[in-house]
Parts: structure tokens; C-alpha cells; sequence
């Protein structure tokens, strides 16, 4: 297997900042806002006219809660550890429990939050939820749920939402999102 020469790396960034964008179920509008770089940069970035420079993919790893490392595809050390680097968005803390790619693992606090009103929002893709501590309140299109710890949601997240405490306690979540059409494989229960 041949080495990767320095333009191999550099020509793959663009896709793979794409790809990433693209997941998360970004615009270049909301990630230039998010990291201060104008839209036609993070064109230029993505279509592999601009060369990236440390400066754009530290922003750029910061805004998705990733390393540097994975942004530029370097090849795994060999240790298998996740570092957990939370991100606080919303009000709530998303702890990552797995690399970039395919269906991702996070730990999710939800504080509460008195006086404001529940947004139901949708995006591309499945999320799976697992309640581990506290209670959670599910809005999910005309539907009210209270799940406790130990139960388990999916749904379609094309379907509008919201995730929130059902009281004045903060909610402690596992969360698997996947990209249209990966699934957690594992169903929800009503009660």
C-alpha cells in the first residue's frame, strides 16, 4: 500500500468538510456564523480551490466538536480512547462517545430552562435516545411523551421535536444520531 503524499491529504479535506456539514445538517449560511468564516471561504474550502490553513480547520473542529486529526485524516495511533471534549450548545452539553462517521454516540445534558417555550425543529436523519438519569420530555410532531430512566425512543428526526426535563431537574441522556437512512436498530416501547 502506497504512501499518502501531502497533496492526497490536502485534496481530501474539502469532501470531508462537506461530508461533514452535510451530516450535521449544516448550511454554509449557519456554519459561517458559527465560525466566523465568510461562506464563500467555506465554498473554496469544500470545492478544494482554498487550501486549508490551521487557522480555518481549528474553527472548523471546534464547530463540530471533533480533532484536528480527523478533519485532515490522519491515520489512527492505534488507542482506541475517545476524548471527550464536551461542546456546550443550546443550553446543553453534548458529550462525544464516538469518532466522525456512520451513527454518532453522545452523552446529552438537557438542564432546565424555566420560562422558555419548547421550539420543535426538524433535520436529516434517525435519533435514538436512552434516558439515564431524570425525566424526559419528548415532543414529537402531535405527540407529548414522558420517558423515564431506563426507556428508550427512535424516530425519524424529519418529524418536528423537541427534547427537554419534564421538571426542574437536568435530564442525562445516551443519544444515537444517524444520517438518512441509519438506524440504531433498536425500537421504541410506549407506555
Amino acid at each position: 500500500m502506497s504512501r499518502r503524499t501531502k497533496k492526497d491529504v490536502l485534496d481530501a479535506v474539502g469532501p470531508r468538510l462537506r461530508e461533514l456539514r452535510r451530516r450535521r445538517g449544516m448550511t454554509l449560511a449557519e456554519l459561517a456564523e458559527r465560525t466566523g468564516i465568510n461562506e464563500s471561504t467555506l465554498s473554496r474550502l469544500e470545492g478544494g480551490t482554498r487550501k486549508p490553513t490551521l487557522e480555518l480547520l481549528l474553527s472548523l473542529a471546534e464547530v463540530y466538536a471533533i480533532p484536528l486529526d480527523h478533519l485532515v485524516g490522519a491515520p489512527r495511533t492505534g488507542d482506541p480512547r475517545i476524548h471527550l471534549r464536551p461542546v456546550t450548545r443550546d443550553g446543553m452539553t453534548y458529550i462525544p462517545l464516538s469518532h466522525p462517521g456512520g451513527v454518532q454516540a453522545h452523552k446529552l445534558l438537557i438542564p432546565p430552562r424555566p420560562g422558555t417555550e419548547p421550539e420543535l425543529r426538524t433535520h436529516a436523519g434517525f435519533e435514538w435516545i436512552y434516558v439515564l438519569a431524570g425525566r424526559l420530555r419528548l415532543l414529537l410532531g402531535d405527540q407529548r411523551l414522558v420517558l423515564k430512566p431506563g426507556e428508550a425512543a427512535e424516530f425519524d428526526t424529519h418529524v418536528p421535536h423537541w427534547l427537554g426535563p419534564d421538571d426542574d431537574q437536568t435530564v442525562e441522556l445516551l443519544v444515537l444520531f444517524g444520517h438518512q437512512g441509519e438506524r440504531a436498530h433498536l425500537k421504541a416501547r410506549t407506555t
